[in-house]
């Protein structure tokens, strides 16, 4: 069965650092890109970072230098970390594939206080 399941959310102060990982089926992870969106309350959910196949990455600008997306050391784990976030960095964060697979996980809190 496909999925995507994230883990690592949680709160955390501006300035700090939060890591969230997601893990992939064999499908997911051997035939679709990957990548990280958010939608913060009453906003429109946005693309934070993809990684293609052959390890380009792709960042909305407003996490750029601040976020890395990267293939993880564990199987089929896709990781975002996070450093020097900003309260506006508070969303729901969801791993998903590209949208040829159409695979989205169950999303996970991330909340950031001043």
């Amino acid at each position: 069965q496909e999925h995507l399941v994230e883990s690592g959310g949680g709160s955390v102060q501006a300035g700090g650092s939060l890591k969230l990982s997601c893990s992939a089926s064999d499908y997911a992870w051997n035939n679709c890109g990957l990548g990280w969106h958010r939608q913060a309350l009453g906003q429109q959910r946005e693309l934070v970072a993809f990684i293609n196949d052959d390890g380009s990455t792709t960042y909305a600008d407003s996490v750029k230098g601040r976020f890395t997306i990267s293939r993880g050391d564990s199987k089929n784990t896709l990781i975002l970390t996070m450093n020097n976030m900003k309260t506006e960095d508070t969303a729901m964060y969801y791993c998903a594939t590209d949208r040829l697979c159409g695979i989205w996980g169950q999303g996970i809190q991330v909340t950031v206080s001043s």
